[in-house]
């Protein structure tokens, strides 16, 4: 048997066919952002307000949209969704009391309202909204089949960490005294309210798909106990005027039926495994749940007018079956199995299954993640920052530079330079490089030269550089050829046009010119390359004819290199341990190395670090809490407001000078 019915009124709460409660819609009051941010745009911002004309437009189609025709179809929850999004974002551009008042009606007993202009309980308000919404889809869906039961299963899952979010995350930023129906406690009974209603969707997926009774049974178990949780929230007694009639009622009955369903699964799978004298303890337990539900129903007549109908004829199908089988099973066992009754309060605990959980949508808890996409639209008032933010920024961009660039990047450059100074006046390196090195002319000289004299020396680069002009002339000869016959046929085509009478078959013949474009083109695009390689050419023969004298020395034998150039043999140390001497000062020179490589690299770290360092966030930021403490919501941000901003994040630089100063200590002493 089922208990789920497809039905819903019109307002999209679920009517009295059916066992599931849906949470009404929350009512408002018509409200126009465009006005008010307006006039907050033109007094606190550094752009008229006519920039956002349009975003000012969207916002106010967006709430009337979000509030209006309220019904539970997936349209509402996306335009709620939607707003919602909206509203997330522009709490980072304008303060919440922006100055926009805001009228919101209790959702259970719409005689009550509150108006405040805070615009974190819009937000607060369209939330819940969002989660009565998955609340109505999953009432509406049809229960007779599977993806039915899967889609109602998301949608209760979703309400459930929706009013879970706004119990937890949301309602506490709100500045106002809220209505009854966000408290914790009722946002708390909404939220297990929810997931009892989950669970139940997975209980009917078990039975639909006929699993084993041990399992449906361990499902029932968890449905009760959600179900008793729910109802002890919902009992608070600050809810006594909020919680609408028949909810605490309803929410007993469906968890003592869940425990006798779960005791009449158990005595089915009892019967499948032999184990008769359990099932007829189990159905015994099963039949004093079904006691108690008709001795609360028939003791206070008010049950009967406040529970629905349809739960009504739940619990009484249910008694019926219980009973059947008990009478069954007890006469099975006293007649043919003899099996031994154990006491109910012996029975071992059906442990739960538990399936269902709150789970809040991502675009909830983060719609920042799908602002510009199809889900929430582009953001609104984007561009949009106070004028001294940016002065800010810049003052801030200011003083970082000057305190990166010029003070410690500087100061790193001039560590750098005085070490090469140093070694320069010592000609180091290069004097132990001269030391280390083989007497004689560089290997890489003696390659060169030897490459030189293979291709002829100085006459032979002479002589191709002189076949390069040669074959430069000649090809401008060609392509001055080719342009002189494309000339002459142009002319004699031009020529025979004029003899052609006018109207004749041969004047509608393409001109010469239009056909042989392509050759034009092609001639324009050599002459350029040819003129250009002549250019290089003569950079070329330039450099050749500045530097022949080396060229021809470098085409000469070895032995004449050698004579001309001044000889490289170093004077002999004379000290015994000069081997020592050079071992020390290659090793003083490899840690001057690798002291300038890691200081090469912690200069680059450092710029990555300044380039990295934004402080808009945290502009932003310290405005809004600024704004907060505030009277006003029209305000006026002054430079000095940030300086302990500024200082805060200056202060990370600051290990930086320490960092110099064990470098200056650590060159001093190398060079020493």
């Amino acid at each position: 048997m089922f208990l789920f019915r497809p039905a819903a009124t019109a307002d999209g709460v679920a009517n009295d066919n059916s066992t599931m409660f849906a949470v009404k819609f929350k009512a408002t009051e018509k409200t126009i952002f465009n006005k008010a941010l307006a006039e907050y745009i033109a007094s606190s911002y550094a752009e008229p307000p006519e920039v956002y004309r349009d975003d000012l437009r969207v916002l106010d189609e967006l709430r009337e949209a979000a509030t209006a025709a309220l019904d539970g179809n997936p349209n509402v929850l996306k335009r709620n969704i939607r707003y919602y999004g909206q509203l997330a974002f522009i709490l980072s551009k304008f303060p919440a009391d922006v100055g926009i008042s805001f009228t919101w009606y209790n959702s259970f007993t719409s005689d009550t309202e509150v108006s405040c202009q805070d615009l974190y309980f819009e937000r607060a308000s369209v939330l819940f909204n969002i989660g009565a919404a998955y609340s109505q889809l999953g009432c509406r869906e049809g229960h007779s089949d599977m993806d039915s039961l899967n889609r109602a299963f998301n949608y209760f899952q979703q309400a459930a960490g929706t009013f879970g979010y706004l119990q937890r995350k949301i309602v506490g930023e709100c500045r106002t005294q809220l209505t009854t129906d966000m408290s914790a406690y009722m946002l708390t009974a909404l939220e297990n309210l929810m997931l009892c209603q989950a669970q139940e969707c997975v209980w009917h997926r078990s039975a639909l798909s006929r699993m084993k009774d041990a399992n449906i049974a361990r499902i029932a178990t968890h449905v009760a106990e959600l179900y008793e949780q729910a109802m002890q929230s919902a009992s608070q007694g600050s809810l006594a005027g909020t919680i609408p009639n028949g909810w605490v009622d309803h929410l007993k009955v469906k968890g003592l039926y869940f425990r006798a369903e779960a005791q009449q699964r158990k005595s089915m799978s009892c019967l499948a495994s032999s184990q008769y004298g359990e099932e007829v303890a189990r159905l015994q337990a099963a039949q004093e749940y079904c006691n108690q539900i008709s001795e609360l129903v028939s003791y206070d007549q008010r049950w009967s007018k406040l529970l629905r109908a349809a739960v009504l004829e739940m619990v009484k199908s249910q008694a019926e079956l219980v009973g059947s089988n008990r009478t069954r099973a007890e006469h099975d066992n006293d007649v043919i199995y003899l099996d031994p009754v154990p006491a109910i309060s012996s029975l071992p605990d059906i442990s739960p299954y538990k399936l269902a959980e709150s789970k809040t949508p991502e675009i909830i808890e983060n719609p920042g993640k799908f602002l510009g996409g199809e889900e929430l639209g582009p953001p609104l008032f984007k561009g949009l920052v106070p004028f001294v933010i940016h002065q800010a920024a810049s003052l801030y961009e200011d003083r970082k530079d000057q305190l990166v660039s010029k003070d410690l990047i500087t100061a790193l450059d001039e560590l750098t330079a005085d070490c090469e100074s140093v070694l320069n006046s010592l000609n180091m390196p290069h004097s132990l490089e001269a030391i280390k090195k083989p007497i004689g002319l560089p290997p890489n000289i003696l390659v060169g030269a030897d490459e030189i004299r293979s291709d002829g020396g100085y006459i032979g680069i002479k002589r191709l550089l002189d076949s390069a002009i040669v074959s430069n002339t000649r090809a401008n000869e060609l392509l001055d050829a080719a342009e002189k016959a494309l000339y002459d046929e142009a002319q004699e085509d031009q020529r025979v046009q004029q003899r052609v009478p006018k109207g004749g078959r041969q004047a509608k013949r393409i001109e010469s010119a239009e056909l042989t474009n392509k050759f034009r083109a092609e001639i324009a695009k050599y002459r350029d390359v040819i003129n250009r390689a002549r250019e290089s050419d003569a950079t070329i023969k330039a450099q050749v004819d500045m530097w022949s004298q080396f060229f021809s020395l470098l085409g000469s034998p070895r032995d004449e290199i050698e004579r001309q150039v001044p000889s490289t043999t170093a004077n002999p140390i004379t000290d015994p341990h000069h081997s020592q001497i050079v071992g020390r000062l290659q090793q003083y020179m490899d840690e001057i190395t690798l002291m300038k490589r890691e200081r090469a690299k912690s200069t680059e770290k450092l710029k990555r670090i300044a380039n990295e360092d934004d402080i808009t966030p945290a502009l932003n930021e310290e405005m809004q809490r600024l704004a907060a403490l505030s009277a006003t919501p029209i305000l006026q941000f002054e430079l000095h407001q940030f300086e302990d901003l500024f200082a805060q994040k200056l202060d990370k630089y600051m290990t930086w000078r320490k960092y110099i100063d064990e470098e200056r200590e650590a060159q001093l002493e190398l060079l020493d």
